[in-house]
């Protein structure tokens, strides 16, 4: 066996080789990029999820403070009608 190889085997590889070095600074910024924006994503999602959340917290909140007011104030439309209170009336 010979100690020599095919020149154009070693042309190939050598192309090869120059286009994987030439490519790797582009590809290596286009998964830098991919993973700066999908972060981003990710921030905008956790976001509205806590929003959503917080609407549900205040949802709740206003019906209970509505069932309280209604609670302690629900005799007192009428009670306030009836004691006539120097209104004048029609």
């Amino acid at each position: 066996m010979s100690g020599t190889v095919n020149s154009q085997i070693t042309d190939a590889v050598t192309q090869t080789n120059v286009n994987v070095v030439a490519s790797s600074p582009a590809e290596a910024l286009g998964m830098l990029y991919q993973m700066a924006t999908h972060s981003a994503g990710l921030s905008l999602q956790n976001a509205v999820s806590s929003q959503q959340n917080l609407n549900q917290i205040a949802n709740a909140v206003v019906a209970t403070a509505v069932r309280e007011i209604l609670a302690l104030g629900g005799g007192s439309s009428s009670s306030s009608s009836s004691s006539g209170g120097g209104g004048k009336t029609t």
